[in-house]
Order: C-alpha cells, then structure tokens, then sequence
C-alpha cells in the first residue's frame, strides 16, 4: 500500500476522474425530469456522448502533447462500454461489432454537434440534439433547444477552464437549470 506513493503517476488517475466526471454530468436528474432525455440505456449513452464531446471541443484548442488527455479518456469511454455490453450479456463474437457501432455512434456526434456549436447556430444543433438524443420526437423540439442551449453555455463556461485544472481531473461544469427557471432560455 505504502509503494503508491513512490510510483510514477501515468495519468490513469487523471482520466478515471474526468471520464468518471462525465459520468456524473450525465446522470444528473434533470436532464431526464426536465430535458426530456429517456432515462433508458440509450439516453444516458447519449448523456455520456454529449459530456464527452463537451471535454473534446474543450481540449481541441490546446496543443497536440495536452490533446492526448482527450484520447486517453476517449480510451476509458471504449473500456467502460465494453465492460457494460458484457454485463448485459453480450457475447464476446458480438462485442467488437457493439464497439464498433459505439465508435460510429461517438464519432457521428462529435460531427453532428461541432459545427453547429462553432457557428452558435441554436437551431441546427437543436436539430442534432432532437435527432440523436430525442429520436427526432416533435414533442421534445423544446426540450431538446434547451439542451442545446445548455451545451453552448457548458462550451462557453469551459473555454475558460485552464487545462491545468483538467490536467489534474477537474472538469467543473455548473449543474443544468430545470427547464423554466430563469437561467435557462430555451427559445
């Protein structure tokens, strides 16, 4: 116990903290109370994809040495889904066709949320948002513009994050306004 001290710190510890801190974000209660995100496996996935891309637009503005924190929780997120794919019993022939549609799934909402997010462009992200995490349901078109709304203030309020900060596994994002309070707009 006493030799962990006196091993060298491979930022494993790192990631862990800000993969499990994305985690976290995801499964606040508010985001499937006032969201409107199913509270299904498929809706914390999608909850998990959105934090996650959070911390990657984040970190696409440092150096290519600093990036490489994204790849390392990019790594844990591939782990953590393996792991749960073989806890709900998934076969280990279909686990690498599951990862590689969790790939597909992953890469494709980096696409469909960066540009939109770049441009501020409420309406196209809503658009992704309504998509991906509400299965383009007309009746979620409010809730999914104020998801969206809260993805541009968590990009806005992490741009001003130093990486030291996610350097040592802090990833502090504000919790979510519920929909209707005054810190939120959704229109």
């Amino acid at each position: 116990m006493i030799l962990r001290f006196f091993r060298r710190n491979d930022g494993g510890e790192t990631i862990q903290r800000l993969y499990g801190a994305i985690v976290a974000h995801s499964r606040q209660p508010v985001f499937y109370t006032d969201y409107g995100v199913p509270d299904t496996i498929e809706g914390r996935f999608e909850m998990i994809l959105v934090h996650a891309f959070l911390l990657f637009h984040r970190l696409k503005v440092e150096s290519e040495e600093r990036r490489g924190l994204g790849q390392g929780v990019f790594d844990a997120f591939c782990t953590d889904m393996d792991a749960n794919l073989r806890e709900m019993g998934v076969g280990d022939l279909t686990v690498p066709k599951k990862m590689k549609k969790v790939a597909e799934a992953f890469y494709g909402r980096i696409g469909a949320y960066e540009g939109p997010l770049e441009a501020g462009d409420i309406d196209a992200l809503s658009a992704a948002v309504l998509r991906n995490v509400h299965g383009s349901k007309p009746a979620c078109a409010h809730e999914a513009r104020a998801l969206a709304h809260y993805m541009i203030g968590a990009a806005a309020a992490l741009q001003a994050v130093p990486f030291a900060s996610l350097a040592t596994g802090d990833f502090p994002l504000a919790p979510p306004a519920a929909i209707g309070s005054t810190e939120t707009n959704p229109s």
